[in-house]
């Protein structure tokens, strides 16, 4: 019963594991290549996918871009230079994490602004509702509603 126990554990455990779309013919011999190319390739976006790595992704372009990386690191080349080789192809909208410069402002400021622009809406708006019903409450009465109001208040007494 046991031995059924571990045997059901390991399986789920196999299936709870990410899947990743590496293919055997591009695993690298060296394994620590092989680790730095899974690190880099989890830091870089599916150009097809967009909300997946290319370590993930199933893409034909993520697979060109997976062999890229371990070429680049093949021949050489550090994790940043990888890295660079990639953006400066692709861009900085390659990288699942775009550093904090300029072109990629609004990318990091752009849902503080919306959430503020929001907030600074709906507090005007519920400001204005407000305003609207106190003024409702305070305007004053004309001369033919006093004269109407006096005769009710005549009549219960």
């Amino acid at each position: 019963m046991k031995r059924i126990l571990l045997a059901a554990l390991l399986a789920l455990s196999a299936l709870s594991s990410p899947a990743l779309a590496v293919q055997p013919d591009e695993v690298l011999p060296d394994p620590a290549l092989e680790t730095r190319a899974r690190a880099i390739s989890q830091e870089l976006r599916c150009l097809v996918c967009q909300n997946q790595s290319i370590d993930d992704s199933n893409a034909p372009l993520a697979r060109d871009l997976r062999l890229l990386v371990r070429d680049r690191l093949k021949a050489g080349d550090s994790d940043t230079k990888v890295m660079e080789y990639v953006t400066d192809r692709y861009g900085d909208y390659v990288l699942l994490r775009p550093p904090f410069k300029a072109t990629t402002l609004v990318l990091w400021i752009g849902p503080f602004a919306v959430l503020l622009l929001g907030a600074v809406g709906t507090f005007l708006f519920l400001r204005g509702r407000r305003g609207v019903a106190a003024g409702a409450d305070t305007a004053p009465l004309s001369a033919d509603e006093r004269r109407r109001l006096d005769a009710l208040l005549r009549k219960d007494d």
